[in-house]
């Protein structure tokens, strides 16, 4: 086969068989395929799109281009779960999702990301606790699964390189945005790691990768087929990314939230309405939970007890943190020399927010990244960040920004006042979970 050729059909909107696919992966895995015609073939997939055996085809090619992690020989007595979401700004779900699912049964070993834009990621946020590993070797990965019950890290050399490749030059040839590339991209990963079953989280709105509802369900509706056609079982969860998740945006000031979420000491109710109906999908999946309800209950007993705050503290430790961590995290979180309320220049109700450009100012305060060489500020960020309804003035900031000086601190704080509406009358609520897509939808 030739490249060119293949490249050509998919040009020229034909479907390509499976055999052609699978060359092109192992084409993108060995180098053996050029970095051009790589880029060429993005592109055209990226104007003529995939029939959803194409799709497939090319996750499960992505897949088996690296290791494949096979659980059977752990002796689990649940099953091997996760959850994965399309990105926002505050999205720090992930934190206290993995050890409520396994304080409820199940085993979760997530692979994330990095933050990406304006968005904030995983990696980041666990980036802040000194001493844990988001790059272990597999087996001290392994290890913390099956003795704690969940470890989050990022993705290993050895676990669908071709993915890291092709995504790498992906995103600097304008062909992220693609629903075909991106379902490939996420699922090619999540089978590597030997699920059996995946939530995913697609998020819409000012905030998220998916600016319209229709957008995000196309994506949800593609993940889902993919991944059951790929036999792994999948729903998938439409949520709300019109304003920050949380009251948080940042890395060290998201953790915190997570340990107030975890503890109980404060949960944010949007924040809450998630990350339980995420966790509840999940005990449903994996046979864990017998209704919705039923899953509630189970989880809301989960962290009443504490036993999912000892198994994050559990997992931390096991993954090279502080053992201490969860009784002493002021001590081991990184605090910014700056710390201002920032309010606005009028009172009235928040109508409005331009989420991205929230997640912007966390990344002009030096909490994400502008080129993939830069380095990360964990302690910078917001806390106590104004929702949509929201009444504030003289009395009550948009937020409290977290700075390394006050010149940024300034700059983030025109930027935050830039991004919300303020109004007389407060808007109509919104719901936080938009839609549930399952593979009985397709």
């Amino acid at each position: 086969m030739l490249p060119q050729e293949i490249i050509r059909r998919k040009r020229d909107g034909e479907a390509l068989s499976e055999e052609e696919i699978s060359f092109m992966v192992r084409g993108i895995a060995d180098d053996s395929i050029s970095e051009g015609q790589v880029a060429a073939f993005a592109m055209a997939v990226f104007f003529q799109g995939m029939t959803m055996e194409e799709r497939v085809a090319l996750t499960r090619g992505m897949t088996q281009s690296g290791r494949v992690l096979d659980w059977g020989d752990a002796g689990f007595s649940g099953p091997v779960l996760d959850k994965h979401s399309t990105g926002g700004v505050g999205d720090k779900v992930s934190l206290m999702l993995a050890p409520m699912v396994a304080a409820c049964g199940g085993h979760v070993p997530m692979i994330s990301g990095r933050g990406l834009g304006h968005t904030g990621g995983t990696l980041d946020k666990f980036d802040a606790i000194p001493g844990y590993d988001t790059a272990p070797s597999i087996e001290r990965f392994r290890d913390a699964v099956r003795d704690v019950g969940c470890a989050v890290i990022g993705q290993t050399a050895d676990l669908a390189p071709a993915d890291k490749r092709f995504y790498g030059i992906r995103d600097v040839t304008a062909t992220v945005e693609s629903i075909p590339l991106i379902t490939a991209s996420i699922l090619s990963k999540k089978l590597a790691a030997g699920l059996d079953g995946l939530v995913m989280d697609v998020k819409t709105g000012s905030g998220a990768f998916a600016a319209s509802t229709k957008m995000a369900r196309s994506l949800a509706e593609s993940i889902v087929a993919v991944a059951n056609g790929a036999g792994m079982a999948t729903t998938a969860l439409i949520t709300d990314m019109n304003q920050v998740l949380g009251h948080s945006a940042g890395n060290a000031v998201e953790v915190a939230e997570t340990l107030d979420y975890l503890t109980g000491r404060r949960r944010d109710i949007r924040l809450d309405e998630v990350v339980m109906a995420l966790c509840s999908e999940m005990l449903v999946l994996g046979g864990l939970a017998t209704s919705q309800d039923d899953a509630a209950t189970r989880l809301r007993q989960a962290l009443d007890s504490g036993r999912a705050a000892e198994i994050f503290g559990k997992m931390v430790a096991a993954l090279g943190g502080p053992a201490d961590f969860l009784e002493r995290s002021d001590d081991h979180l990184p605090r910014a020399p700056v710390t201002q309320a920032v309010y606005p220049e009028v009172s009235g109700f928040v109508t409005e927010i331009d989420t991205r450009a929230v997640g912007v100012a966390v990344v002009a305060l030096g909490g994400g990244r502008r080129r993939a060489s830069d380095t990360i500020d964990h302690a910078v960020g917001f806390t106590e960040i104004a929702s949509l309804g929201a009444e504030v003035g003289s009395e009550r900031p948009l937020a409290h920004v977290f700075a390394k000086d006050e010149t940024t601190a300034q700059a983030a704080a025109a930027d935050l006042r830039n991004a919300m509406r303020i109004e007389d009358k407060p808007p109509e609520a919104t719901n936080s979970v938009y839609e549930r897509i399952t593979e009985e939808a397709e």
